[in-house]
């Protein structure tokens, strides 16, 4: 995990290394086409402070990680990228054709999805309207070659300035996530804690009570009440072992060495044998589960001298097989886990249980579960769990459209040369372009696609030659993509190979100019645009492998998380619990047998075990609120994780509210862990704004997003707007939801505050 990050941090600092060499080199190139026409002192200077600035608002306001980009100053500085764009083209036709990039790219940064991608096609289109009036002899391809080079750099300028702010963001959401995947589990412990425990021994208190009372007077009625009391004991230990074993992994190797050592040290001859491929953990823990309580039967409940345990299957089915030579006299699920919830564990993972007396009197426990079982469906977290694939999808449609965007400026290039090169020139180089292309977008770029050194070192081979060959025939280096061979080296071979092949490649096209005698700004021309290719090429490739690896890393440590937590759970639960129940049915089975011999220690005995079932139920109530009592500050903090990895802007303002009742600031964490759940779910909102603010009389919450919901319903478990509802007027307060004359959407909370 620690080797992951740092590769993640690593890639992150190379990737605005690269954003900046990027953006300096569509710069510099424009800076290169003013220094050849009409090269004088002012014309230079205005242009470099024009260049420059636009710089600097590109990386220091629209590409800069973590900056408002629906502030006044991101509007603002987007109103002067207008200006430094259209305003010295009449003075710089030739030298500013490439400066409508930035500010198509900036656009999609800043706009609103509504008109953002309308403001896009609205500049590009721009470019090549305005190209043409400056160059009436310009031909249709001419226009469609600006057009579609704006598109890309804009692509460009959008891509590379979005993946590492996305990143970051991703970075930054780990841990609330993690968190967030934990405090969901506690939740579902506490359900289980109170639905299974709480009214089991509420229900013994009360029994105790009444049987100790009837003791003397009533015996025969206190005994009927003793034997219920034991039927609730050990119901709920069963529970409790039910509950701690679902959130605990076991290890089926650690369980056959553990089988095969207490059947030997019971006497019992065992035969055990294994051949079975890779399980998943709940597969693997079913199977366990069903090999400890197989061996715990037949030890409590037969006399077996003989043990077969045989476990086998294939990719896709598992089974195990228990038989012994002791057949029990009866097959019941009372004890222990039994056989009815083992029967329920394995059909929950899509398997079956088989529980059977054969003629000999032998006995037989087969089950059968999928290899790799479904996994077992997770709370929902909203969208930021489904917001890495988003970003990967993004990266990876980016790229794509990035790469096909110079196959169709480098095909124009060609097109205009028809007259010079013919239809087989035509021919040639359209085959190194396209084999070009498709090399890069199906081998190169395409992480999951495993090859050799040798391999690699062919398909830079045949990219070699894809590149090459047309520029050496027809002498012309606008024919080849020479930058997706440089791009494809450093992707493919190791760093210190890779990089110095790069600059290699780069520095090849510029001897290639040379040679092909065109002057020193065509030459500049020709290595920038090398490197820009393949500086592209492999930033758009490189950060989305990263996106991929921080979802891996992310899931890794909510599922170490939500893992540990299980164990304390457990760890927990028979700790508090397993000893008290045991203690429960015990002594009730001992004033059960002393109830008519001797009354008076029976009576105490009943004293003894209600005081034990009143601490047991103190203790389910503490470990049961210790994992449902939300946090008004902890779920702050994972709505503004969750918003920002879901890609919405989140404002918070939140008044100190320390001094709140705890009820007040328990009820106003559900509320807005519901209100931002439903966001999530149920709109499209970019920004959301969740403001507490508070009086001596009043406290009162608001959050509000700018996307209209689909639909209003309730979720699956109850927690709902209705049920939210009768939580705040529990307090006396209220809750208000609908739309704004703003068009916004609000959720509001009134909680009115005690008196002191």
């Amino acid at each position: 995990m620690t080797q992951r990050l740092e590769r993640s941090s690593v890639s992150r600092r190379l990737a605005y290394v690269v954003i900046s060499v990027v953006f300096a080199n569509y710069l510099g190139n424009a800076f290169f086409y003013v220094l050849q026409v009409s090269a004088t002192f002012p014309r230079i200077v205005s242009s470099l402070a024009c260049l420059l600035t636009i710089g600097y608002l590109q990386l220091r306001v629209f590409s800069r990680p973590g900056a408002d980009l629906r502030s006044s100053r991101a509007y603002l500085a987007l109103g002067a990228m207008v200006l430094l764009v259209y305003v010295p083209m009449p003075f710089f036709p030739s030298g500013w054709p490439g400066m409508p990039g930035f500010l198509a790219g900036s656009a999609l940064l800043v706009l609103p999805n509504r008109v953002r991608w309308l403001a896009f096609g609205a500049v590009v289109l721009s470019n090549g309207l305005i190209q043409s009036f400056y160059v009436p002899t310009l031909p249709l391809i001419g226009q469609a070659y600006y057009v579609v080079g704006s598109t890309v750099s804009g692509l460009v300028v959008y891509g590379l300035s979005r993946l590492p702010t996305l990143v970051r963001q991703l970075e930054t959401a780990r841990s609330e996530l993690a968190e967030l995947a934990v405090s969901q589990e506690r939740l579902r412990f506490a359900r289980d804690l109170h639905d299974l425990l709480g009214f089991s021994l509420s229900a013994i208190t009360l029994k105790v009570e009444l049987a100790r009372k009837l003791l003397g007077a009533h015996t025969e009625r206190a005994m009927r009440e003793l034997a219920e009391i034991l039927g609730i004991a050990r119901e709920a230990l069963t529970d409790v072992r039910a509950v701690a074993s679902s959130y605990r992994e076991l290890s089926l190797s650690e369980e056959i060495e553990s089988a095969r050592s207490v059947l030997t040290a019971a006497g019992v001859a065992a035969t055990i044998e294994t051949c079975h491929p890779e399980l998943s953990p709940r597969s693997r823990t079913v199977l366990a589960t069903v090999l400890r309580e197989g061996v715990t039967n037949l030890l409590r409940h037969s006399n077996a001298t003989r043990c077969a345990i045989t476990i086998r299957g294939s990719d896709e089915l598992v089974s195990i097989d228990i038989a012994n030579d002791g057949a029990p006299a009866e097959v019941s699920a009372d004890r222990g886990s039994g056989l009815t919830n083992l029967a329920t564990r394995t059909t929950a993972i899509g398997g079956s249980l088989l529980a059977q007396t054969a003629p000999g009197g032998t006995y037989r426990l087969h089950a059968e579960v999928p290899a790799d079982s479904a996994p077992e469906k997770k709370p929902a977290s909203g969208a930021g769990t489904a917001r890495p694939a988003i970003a990967t999808t993004f990266a990876q449609v980016l790229l794509t459209s990035v790469v096909i965007g110079y196959l169709l400026t480098t095909t124009m290039l060609v097109l205009n040369e028809y007259a010079r090169i013919g239809a087989a020139g035509i021919v040639l180089t359209a085959i190194g372009i396209f084999s070009t292309v498709g090399l890069a977008l199906g081998v190169v770029s395409r992480p999951r696609i495993r090859l050799s050194l040798a391999q690699r070192c062919w398909v830079l081979g045949a990219l070699a030659a894809f590149v090459y060959v047309p520029q050496l025939v027809y002498g012309d280096p606008y024919l080849g993509l020479t930058g997706f061979l440089a791009g494809s080296a450093a992707l493919m071979l190791p760093p210190r190979v890779g990089w110095p092949v790069f600059s290699a490649v780069v520095a090849s096209q510029g001897v290639i100019f040379g040679v092909n005698g065109f002057n020193a700004v065509e030459i500049a021309y020709g290595v920038m645009a090398a490197m820009n290719h393949g500086l592209v090429l492999y930033a758009l490739t490189r950060l989305r492998s990263m996106v991929s690896e921080l979802h891996e890393a992310r899931e890794e440590l909510a599922t170490a998380a939500v893992a540990q937590e299980r164990l304390r759970f457990a760890r927990d639960l028979h700790d508090l619990l397993g000893y008290s129940l045991s203690a429960i049915t015990l002594k009730s089975e001992l004033t059960h047998r002393l109830a008519t011999a001797d009354p008076d220690r029976a009576r105490q005995e009943l004293t003894e075990v209600l005081e034990i079932s009143r601490q047991a139920l103190a203790d389910v109530r503490s470990v049961a609120l210790s994992y449902r009592e939300l946090s008004f500050d902890e779920e702050t903090q994972s709505a503004q994780a969750l918003l920002s990895a879901a890609d919405i802007d989140v404002t918070v303002q939140i008044d100190a509210c320390d001094q709140l009742p705890t009820e007040v600031k328990v009820t106003l964490a559900t509320v807005l862990r519901e209100g931002v759940t439903n966001l999530l779910r149920h709109s499209k909102a970019e920004h959301c704004e969740i403001v507490l603010s508070s009086s001596r009389y009043l406290v009162t919450m608001d959050i509000v997003n700018d996307g209209i919901p689909t639909i209003e319903r309730k979720s699956s478990d109850g927690s709902g707007i209705g049920n939210l509802t009768t939580r705040v007027r529990a307090l006396g307060g209220d809750l208000h939801a609908g739309l704004t004359p703003e068009h916004t959407y609000r959720l509001r909370a009134e909680i009115p505050l005690p008196l002191n």
